[in-house]
């Protein structure tokens, strides 16, 4: 048992329970939520509280939350909304766009202090903390700016102790670039997990990053409507996943959606996205549970497997193990 940083302050990682390892409560332009919530549209707090609540009752217990400063992160929105849902909320610190304005002015050192601060110290000014690292590298790969950002993640990490999700881009093996800097600085990679691994079948890539130590986010299930260049499509995703668990991987595979609640990258207060969002996925934060585990169970995965995939996937990664 280890003691982590929740939204509402330490947490158990006994206590995590059925945890989802990239979803987004709010997603938004930088500042949105505190100086413009308006344009989240009426009553958006509730929404989130909505399908928390939901998901809480179809047993979701933890949601990490893959938002950092710069997509719309809101850590007293993101407080209230778990007190008032009864669903526990890890936050993540770090960037994810490449900021050419803002990363080619500091150092990676200054990056690491911000981000440290943010996880021993408190977030936008209040004592809560993040429980989880976050960088990003997309199609384009580790540009000059972006390692910046992602060697000041690695020093956070050597500091805190917390782990690191990597937005990545799988189609183009963009991983093996974010790992080599992170080894570079000596983090050790069962620390960190590569997310969006699903938007390739390359399982020649993917048993390539698990044997460096990491977890894989298998995550964007089902992506249709979000995220409809990412590549695979939902069967194929399922397939991958029952492909690495049959070779053996079953233990260092995390879960999720990518899901998003509330968003103005897309209007989910619209009856027209609504209904696009809720063609291909009806069921939010619940769709993985509702749809893709009985698939994976009637193609041979036991339900102990299943459920160890949501319960001791996410205790062993955040104890470190």
């Amino acid at each position: 048992m280890k003691i982590i940083n929740s939204v509402l302050g330490p947490l158990e990682t006994s206590k995590l329970g059925v945890t989802l390892m990239h979803e987004h409560l709010l997603g938004s332009t930088p500042g949105i939520p505190q100086i413009f919530p308006e344009l989240l549209g009426k009553d958006y707090k509730e929404r989130i509280i909505k399908g928390l609540t939901y998901a809480k009752q179809g047993g979701i217990n933890t949601i990490v939350d893959a938002a950092p400063m710069d997509l719309g992160r809101d850590i007293k929105v993101f407080a209230e909304v778990s007190q008032a849902s009864g669903v526990n909320v890890i936050a993540c610190s770090g960037l994810l766009f490449e900021l050419p304005r803002l990363s080619g002015t500091f150092t990676a050192d200054q990056f690491a202090q911000v981000f440290t601060r943010e996880i021993q110290v408190g977030i936008e000014g209040t004592n809560i903390k993040a429980g989880i690292l976050k960088s990003e590298s997309d199609y384009v790969g580790v540009t000059p700016n972006v390692a910046i950002i992602l060697r000041g993640v690695a020093r956070a990490q050597l500091a805190t102790g917390v782990p690191i999700m990597l937005h990545s881009y799988s189609p183009g093996q963009v991983g093996r670039q974010q790992l080599a800097i992170l080894k570079e600085e000596g983090v050790d990679l069962r620390r960190v997990k590569v997310d969006h691994s699903l938007d390739t079948t390359d399982l020649e890539y993917l048993t390539w990053i698990l044997e460096q130590g990491c977890y894989l986010g298998l995550d964007r299930i089902p992506g249709v409507h979000l995220f409809p260049k990412a590549g695979a499509s939902v069967e194929a995703r399922i397939n991958t996943i029952k492909a690495l668990i049959d070779r053996g991987y079953a233990n260092r595979l995390l879960l999720s959606h990518d899901g998003v609640l509330v968003s103005t990258f897309f209007d989910t207060n619209s009856k027209a996205d609504k209904e696009k969002i809720a063609k291909d996925n009806p069921y939010d934060f619940l769709y993985i549970h509702k749809i893709v585990l009985p698939k994976l169970h009637k193609m041979g995965v036991s339900e102990e497997v299943l459920e160890s995939l949501f319960v001791d996937n996410p205790r062993q990664f955040f104890e470190g193990n």
